[in-house]
């Protein structure tokens, strides 16, 4: 789509009431931005339905405000390069599923780190990307709590989340509602487990030196799990690594 450059100046017509625009009226608006909106305006009548038309908006004008700031690269040609092209457009799709702007905000990082950091190749972020969509916001925070799983460690973080990060124990004589938010908590661990984001730490019998196993799972028990470096990778590239909270 050929940008609208007259009304660059004028981004606050993105005000206008989404929900009524048409189809041509949505690619007009995600145009308006020079680097994401012009690959991106192509999906709009395809891929992304018309309610979601705010989050996507939101989304581009974050990715651009952050390409705008790159420095020592040749944006014009970034997006010439069908593998960028197809890291931009999954993003595109993955942020009009985002409900939060923190989610956004992972998003538009693990972009910028694909364009900026020289180790991660545009497959391998949009490999992480697909990672991340099989995360909810809830495990994300998990996850960044294994980044200091030990007792005392990461106290800011672990007050800011207090509200997601307090062990639910299904006890003897527990009611429904707290047993199944007991096994929904678990199930984020071992989800991450599963994605080999985290792993255990196996325990061992002192007196035989072998692992000591579940009786239910049949599986070694951990003593405690910490981030893999696939993890931490994610974490660094959603812009989390060094972060004491999520906002």
């Amino acid at each position: 789509m050929v940008l609208i450059e007259k009304n660059m100046q004028n981004k606050s017509s993105l005000d206008i009431n989404r929900t009524d625009f048409n189809a041509k009226i949505a690619k007009t608006v995600v145009g308006l931005f020079p680097y994401a909106g012009g690959v991106l305006a192509e999906l709009v009548d395809s891929i992304i339905p018309q309610q979601r038309m705010d989050r996507l908006v939101k989304f581009c004008k974050e990715l651009d405000d952050r390409i705008l700031k790159i420095e020592n690269k040749d944006i014009h040609e970034l997006f010439q390069n069908e593998e960028f092209v197809d890291l931009i457009e999954e993003s595109f799709v993955q942020a009009s599923r985002a409900t939060t702007e923190e989610r956004r905000g992972y998003i538009v990082s693990i972009v910028v780190n694909g364009i900026t950091d020289e180790t991660v190749q545009y497959q391998d972020s949009k490999y992480l990307l697909r990672l991340l969509s099989e995360l909810n916001d809830l495990e994300v925070i998990w996850l960044r709590f294994y980044l200091d799983p030990m007792h005392d460690g990461d106290i800011e973080f672990r007050k800011l989340h207090e509200n997601v990060l307090t062990r639910i124990s299904s006890y003897k004589g527990a009611d429904k509602a707290t047993i199944n938010k007991s096994l929904i908590q678990k199930s984020y661990k071992e989800h991450l487990e599963r994605l080999q984001l985290i792993k255990g730490n196996i325990r061992f019998d002192k007196k035989t030196n072998l692992p000591e196993f579940d009786r239910i799972t049949g599986l070694p028990k951990p003593t405690f799990h910490k981030l893999t470096n696939l993890g931490e990778m994610l974490l660094e590239q959603i812009g989390l690594l060094n972060e004491n909270g999520l906002g």
